[in-house]
């Protein structure tokens, strides 16, 4: 979450957009009757990306008025999940991980590479609304730690450097395609593949064969009558 209270400055009123409130009847309709409550997080995040990644408290209770939930149940929702912001962030929205597997893996680098080109600390935000930071908890790619998530974007095999990389592609407004830094493919050794690798040799020149044909039902035995 991006703060820990609302923000000072808050709108007078919100209402999901025409498309927006359609897909959020869509969304009730995958509950039964009763359990539209069911939706609060999906109606929220629906919310969130209308109003600029942040949620004021009149998006919170146009969600609970939807959904016929107090308010209250809603804003507990909203503040458990680090998915949802309470105040205005940047147009680049850094989620850094610093749980023991990144940690182990040098995401102290990466958290001190963003103090470093950006002044941030937790919590922060650029003046010129470019960029805000939050350390998160594990974001689940612990296989390619440290990840610095960007928006919905996972990074990955972040270091100082890579960071570096990273941040000034995203001032030019050129973010690099997501995934590792480092060129590692998928979830492999950084190394590359170290078992299957003969997978990749004839991949190439395989061709698939074509299904066999249903096997036919044997034909039924005849029946004794009085005929026969």
């Amino acid at each position: 979450m991006s703060g820990h209270a609302f923000a000072e400055n808050q709108p007078d009123s919100f209402s999901f957009t025409s498309e927006n409130e359609a897909k959020a009847d869509g969304l009730i309709a995958k509950y039964p009757a009763g359990r539209q409550a069911s939706a609060v997080i999906p109606l929220l995040d629906l919310a969130q990306r209308q109003h600029d990644n942040w949620l004021p408290r009149v998006a919170i209770e146009a969600v609970a008025k939807k959904l016929d939930m107090a308010p209250i149940r809603v804003l507990e929702v909203v503040t458990f999940y680090t998915m949802f912001n309470l105040k205005p962030v940047g147009k680049y929205f850094l989620q850094a991980c610093t749980t023991t597997p990144c940690w182990l893996r040098g995401s102290d680098e990466m958290m001190k590479c963003i103090k470093d080109k950006l002044g941030l600390d937790n919590h922060g935000a650029s003046e010129d609304g470019m960029f805000s930071l939050l350390e998160v908890e594990c974001l689940g790619g612990c296989v390619n730690a440290p990840i610095l998530q960007v928006n919905d974007d996972f990074y990955e095999d972040m270091d100082y450097d890579a960071t570096a990389e990273l941040l000034e592609a995203l001032k030019q407004g050129k973010p690099p395609p997501v995934g590792s830094m480092k060129g590692r493919n998928m979830s492999e050794s950084s190394a590359g593949a170290t078992s299957l690798t003969s997978l990749r040799e004839t991949e190439a020149a395989y061709v698939p064969r074509p299904p066999k044909p249903a096997a036919e039902a044997p034909a039924e035995a005849p029946r004794d009558g009085g005929d026969s």
